[in-house]
């Protein structure tokens, strides 16, 4: 997920380019850059770091024109570093692009531009972009344009520039954001509103398969056919904090909306188009090592090592190997057992969690081979780790994780399966099962987060008591442990996770009249004996929420106060639908007690200290 701003005017462009990239710094801070029409011809400045970096470079070597694109990365493809950030140029420095998304086919097409005698200088898929476009060119910039990303395949937002053809900006969307301000004798384009809402309030967004052809005095829209569209100006009323937000009362809520694209994304290109296998080129181990394996080990702190549990269970029952997990700040001083054929899995948001990275670093020195599930490129695990799996979820500004965890959960889907077609304990069909089920995903989120009053309500009943408790069976009871850390974080209203069998061996003391209790009841081979444990605590006059399937509902509400149901989806993929009522109840609750919901006390978003 990254950043892009272009303009084309009679202003000069630097500034408005620098301000725009501000606004847009959360989408992407490992790098920044800008391209710019110059009396020198097309100029380029990018440097690795914060935004800060390159606003320090441009004091002393500024560049002057009218027309220029800008970028602001969250690297997905070739570590933060100034040849990897963006704008980037085919090799006669004459086209020029910006690029927010991924590019599933680039290693062909880098190897076809390769054998025509292109020279590629960095890691990134969006080089391959520059380099299309110049050799598509033949004289119009948007048809050059045009033919090349009917070559490409995956997700793309793009600006475009060249030399041959400066009074023109070409902007393409498929599948990433990206937004087209007008003004009086100039125009913008940018990934979000924010970047140019100082500038216009007047805009057109773009659909899918859309491109915009921008001048001084005018936009003309068509399709990537050249097909002319007309498009009705969206004029935005909101003030900038709002819309940096885009339009949403907390970045955690904003990213709770995310994780339909976040979930697309980590899928994106990782499965075949038949939906029968699993591609993950980034795991350099061969087929032979993984069936070597004898034992894993999964190792994160909070929320990560929330999924790791889950990560746990879809390991040992597709792949038949057994898993350990662990809290990272524990493992290094238990004087773990490491033994050639142990894999380690450590799982950090950040990349930077202190702890996780001790641990890493204790794992490699015992002779372990590493595999990191990370959602951010270039960080200290992603580094250190052997093999990594990217979360390509994009920033996460909220301190409580949301998008980050589903994506986890999603990487450790990929894996599980991925290591069960390399050691052959389920066949393409199973997994053809479960890729298809895997897909439907986005959309039974998207269905969820259109009931966001009925979690509000719910919410904001519990939000009036100080404790509860969450309880479920198999993976309901790893999901039930990231649910009640949710709410802890921040709602401040404590609460306990328990395996619902557990209940009867101490717990049920708690029970009293009224208490809450939030039963997760997915899991259709366990969801009898989950209702004699709801049972248990209504005995003792616990007020009972169930969350269950859809095709179950009926049956659950007869044992509970009420009941929340969830789009059916295969067993094994219910807390990647079941998490999002969960966060809802979280956001609602934190919200009704005036809590600050982004910044929760106490806490930050990347624990770099042990």
């Amino acid at each position: 997920m990254c950043g892009i701003v272009g303009y084309i005017g009679t202003r000069d462009s630097q500034a408005i380019l620098v301000e725009g990239l501000k606004k847009l710094e959360y989408r992407g801070y490992d790098s920044a850059g800008i391209a710019v029409f110059t009396e020198n011809g097309l100029e380029i400045s990018k440097s690795k770091g914060r935004l800060a970096v390159l606003e320090d470079k441009l004091q002393g070597e500024p560049l002057h024109g009218s027309v220029g694109i800008g970028h602001t990365r969250w690297a997905t493809h070739g570590k933060p570093s100034d040849v990897n950030s963006h704008p980037h140029t085919d090799n006669s420095s004459k086209f020029s692009v910006v690029h927010n998304g991924i590019i599933e086919n680039y290693l062909e097409l880098r190897e076809e531009l390769s054998i025509s005698g292109r020279h590629f200088v960095s890691e990134t898929d969006t080089e391959v972009i520059s380099h299309l476009i110049a050799s598509e060119y033949d004289g119009s910039i948007v048809e050059a344009v045009q033919r090349a990303v009917k070559r490409m395949r995956g997700a793309f937002a793009l600006g475009v520039l060249t030399e041959f053809e400066p009074d023109r900006l070409v902007a393409v969307r498929y599948a990433s954001p990206l937004v087209i301000g007008i003004g009086d004798g100039e125009n913008y384009i940018g990934s979000d509103i924010p970047a140019i809402l100082e500038h216009t309030r007047d805009v057109y967004i773009l659909e899918d398969g859309e491109m915009a052809v921008l001048k001084r005095d005018g936009v003309e829209l068509l399709t990537i056919d050249g097909e002319i569209i007309s498009k009705e100006i969206f004029h935005v009323d909101w003030d900038l904090m709002t819309a940096e937000k885009a339009g949403f009362d907390h970045f955690m809520l904003k990213e709770i909306f995310e994780q339909p694209k976040a979930y697309r994304d980590t899928m994106l290109g990782r499965i075949s188009d038949d939906g029968r296998s699993i591609h993950l080129p980034e795991i350099g181990m061969t087929s032979e090592q993984i069936r070597a394996i004898g034992k894993i080990q999964i190792i994160a702190c909070g929320t990560a090592y929330h999924a790791g549990l889950i990560g746990k269970q879809l390991i040992e029952q597709l792949v038949r190997i057994p898993v350990e997990t662990d809290v990272a700040s524990e493992y290094r001083y238990r004087n773990p057992i490491i033994t050639p054929d142990t894999l380690v899995i450590v799982v950090s948001q950040s990349g930077e969690t202190a702890d996780t990275l001790a641990a890493l670093r204790e794992a490699k020195r015992c002779g372990a081979r590493v595999l990191a599930i990370t959602n951010v490129v270039g960080s200290s695990v992603a580094r250190e780790a052997d093999d990594v799996i990217t979360t390509w979820a994009g920033p996460e500004i909220a301190v409580a994780s949301t998008k980050a965890y589903s994506s986890q959960l999603i990487a450790f889907y990929l894996l599980s399966l991925y290591l069960a077609q390399s050691v052959v304990t389920k066949d393409e069909e199973f997994i053809g099962e479960v890729t298809a089920a895997l897909h439907k995903l986005p959309e039974q989120v998207e269905q969820l987060l259109g009931q966001t009053e009925r979690m509000k309500e719910l919410a904001e009943g519990f939000a009036k008591h100080s404790h509860l408790f969450f309880i479920g069976r198999g993976v309901d009871y790893a999901l039930a442990q990231e649910g009640s850390l949710k709410l802890k974080e921040i709602s401040y209203i404590h609460s306990e996770a328990y395996a619902a069998g557990e209940l009867k061996h101490g717990t049920l003391a708690l029970i009293e009249e009224g208490t809450p209790v939030i039963a997760l009841v997915t899991q259709e081979a366990l969801a009898e004996k989950t209702i004699s444990n709801i049972k248990e605590v209504k005995a003792r006059g616990a007020y009972a929420l169930a969350i269950t399937n859809e095709s179950n509902e009926h049956e659950v509400a007869k044992s509970v106060d009420d009941v929340f149901a969830i789009p059916n989806t295969l067993p094994l993929l219910t807390p990647a639908l079941s998490v999002i009522p969960l966060q809802l109840l979280s956001y609602y609750a934190s919200l009704a007690l005036g809590h600050d919901v982004d910044k929760p006390r106490n806490l930050a978003k990347s624990v770099t200290v042990e």
